[in-house]
């Protein structure tokens, strides 16, 4: 069981980290852009394409499994803080079974839809050619950290007999 935990944590680190490069990688590009503007009176074509299409995409998506893995999602648990610690632990193994439910649908469907855009090339319309089929993948990767996550959190909880 360690060695399930220790493997969806790294994959969970991988995408985070590659959330914060791509977070940077996103300053660079603005920062270039309004410097062009500011200086040389020009700019960077496409970049507000990039910064919607895939720079904020990849840096929301690839950072949820993180997110869940540390238990820092928004929950609402005022008053389950006050239940029996049985009853708490019940609750937080229903929760992730929804949790399982929901986001395994998400996942299924982004990566249909991942696939489907990945077999038509899908482009935005732009006064250049621009592929947003790429950037269709950070969802289904994204569902899938928060999949593994909550599986992790579901089997530490199981472990040690009490809700996280």
């Amino acid at each position: 069981m360690r060695l399930v935990h220790g493997v969806i944590r790294w994959l969970n680190i991988a995408g985070v980290t590659a959330a914060c490069l791509v977070m940077l990688l996103m300053m660079a590009h603005i920062t270039l852009d309004v410097g062009v503007r500011y200086f040389v009176n020009g700019q960077i074509v496409g970049t507000l394409e990039w910064v919607s299409f895939y720079y904020m995409v990849a840096l929301v998506f690839l950072a949820l499994g993180y997110v869940e893995m540390k238990n820092e999602n928004i929950r609402v648990d005022l008053f389950v803080q006050m239940m029996p610690q049985g009853v708490q632990f019940v609750l937080y193994l229903f929760a992730c079974g929804l949790g399982l439910i929901f986001f395994g649908m998400l996942f299924w469907q982004s990566l249909s839809d991942a696939i489907r855009a990945t077999q038509r090339a899908e482009e935005a319309m732009s006064n250049f050619r621009f592929l947003i089929w790429p950037a269709r993948w950070a969802l289904p990767i994204g569902f899938a950290g928060v999949l593994l996550a909550i599986l992790g959190n579901l089997l530490r909880s199981i472990s040690t007999r009490r809700a996280l």
